[in-house]
């Protein structure tokens, strides 16, 4: 296990922007767009900071973690946990579906809403080739969000980065702290500051 104090920032590799009037979209705005069938479920794009971005596609390796931590983490949860895997989060300007999420509440509570930040326990993304953008601008739009806990399933280094103390009110929202756990660690499931459980990090890589 590897603590970093401070968490290093990581250049940011933005899209070039076109020269023509563009504006973004608000996250209600992309609501009306999914409701009136403008935006359907075979359109893979999420909402980050008010761009529509591409959702990469799953491979083997990506949807066996996703599975596998879904499941671990659904072995431990008390009854006022529930555990989810890539559905939306909305939140002020971004509407992610991270790969693993951790929530509060019953299923039934969110039958014409999806959960906000305040809902969140935990948000997990299981990267392959998406690694660049889950250290980037999804651990921005978490930490800008407070999301207490993130964890990365770094498939390629085979080992699970916990960013915790989000630094919201920051120009670059970021979070102050990061634990690397290896696949011999065993890495506790922390929700709103109690240990509920552990799990075996190699038991969540594919």
């Amino acid at each position: 296990m590897i603590v970093q104090t401070q968490q290093t920032h990581h250049t940011l590799h933005m899209v070039a922007v076109p020269a023509d009037p563009i504006w973004r979209l608000s996250v209600d705005q992309y609501h009306q767009m999914v409701e009136t069938g403008i935006l359907t479920d075979d359109d893979l794009v999420e909402l980050l900071e008010g761009w529509l971005v591409t959702k990469m596609p799953k491979n083997p390796r990506h949807r066996l973690s996703t599975q596998l931590t879904r499941e671990a983490i659904a072995r431990l949860l008390p009854p006022e946990w529930y555990v989810e895997d890539q559905e939306p989060i909305t939140l002020a300007d971004s509407e992610p579906e991270p790969d693993v999420a951790v929530i509060k509440g019953e299923r039934r509570h969110y039958h014409d809403h999806h959960p906000a930040a305040d809902d969140v326990g935990l948000l997990i993304e299981v990267s392959d080739t998406t690694l660049q953008r889950d250290r980037t601008i999804k651990k921005q739009i978490y930490a800008r969000a407070n999301i207490v806990v993130y964890w990365i399933i770094n498939v390629p280094e085979q080992q699970i980065e916990v960013y915790t103390t989000p630094l919201s009110n920051a120009e670059a929202a970021t979070y102050q702290h990061c634990t690397i756990y290896t696949s011999d660690d065993r890495i506790p499931l922390v929700l709103r500051g109690e240990t509920i459980g552990e799990l075996h990090v190699r038991d969540l890589l594919p």
